[in-house]
Formats: C-alpha cells, sequence, structure tokens
C-alpha cells in the first residue's frame, strides 16, 4: 500500500503478490482520500506525521479554505481544524500532511511536517 502526491494531487495505491507463485498486481490506484483500510496500514507501517504552522498566520480564511478543498469539511469543522493546526497540529500519514503542507505554502502559509508518536488525529470530516 502507497500514498503518494502526483501532479498536484494526492493518490493512493493498493498491490498484492501471492507468496507461492511470485505473480502480482496492482488492486487499485487513484487519486483522492485513500480508504479507512488502506490509510490505517499506512500509518500502523510507517507511524503518524503532524503538520505544525510555523509562525503567525495573518488569517486564518486560507487555512480553512485549503482544509475545506483538501478535507472536504464544513465551515465550522474548517474552522476547527484550522485552530487545532495552528495550535498542536494536524496528524495523518506523511502523504497527507505533505500534500496538504504543499496547499498551505501556495497561500503563503508556512508549515512542516514531523514524525509525530501521538495519537491518530487526521484531517477527515
Amino acid at each position: 500500500m502507497n500514498q503518494f502526491i502526483n501532479c498536484g494531487q494526492l493518490w493512493w495505491d493498493a498491490e498484492f503478490s501471492c507468496a507461492f507463485c511470485g505473480d502480482g498486481g496492482c488492486e487499485h490506484a487513484g487519486p483522492g482520500q485513500a480508504p479507512e483500510d488502506v490509510r490505517s496500514a499506512l500509518l500502523a507501517e510507517h507511524g503518524p506525521s503532524r503538520l505544525c504552522v510555523v509562525g503567525p498566520v495573518a488569517s486564518l480564511v486560507s487555512v480553512m479554505q485549503v482544509l475545506r478543498e483538501v478535507a472536504k469539511v464544513s465551515l465550522p469543522r474548517a474552522r476547527e481544524l484550522a485552530d487545532e493546526l495552528t495550535d498542536t497540529g494536524l496528524v495523518g500519514t506523511l502523504a497527507e500532511m505533505e500534500f496538504l503542507r504543499n496547499r498551505l505554502r501556495s497561500r503563503g502559509v508556512i508549515a512542516e511536517v514531523r514524525s509525530d508518536g501521538g495519537a491518530e488525529e487526521g484531517v477527515e470530516g
């Protein structure tokens, strides 16, 4: 299972291989949020990453717009996530946090991604 950024979009794929015959293939590949079973497997294998805003944010409007676009959440939920992002940070897979960091940077918001041993929170609605 993989999750990556391709052409400015978050993608995921799931591959399989047969230990007996060696055949393998790709079960699914495509853009968008990974299904929960894939996401959980990635978090279990690689651990969570935390995205934190670096420095002051002039306006939460840009942050909320990015969160609404990426996470497809309501305005009140975007506000909650924006508050969390500027306080303790958001937690998710490395690819999710890098994707969100890139989108924030395009709106002038500087953030950093680091490894996190904490609880799995995330940007899901």
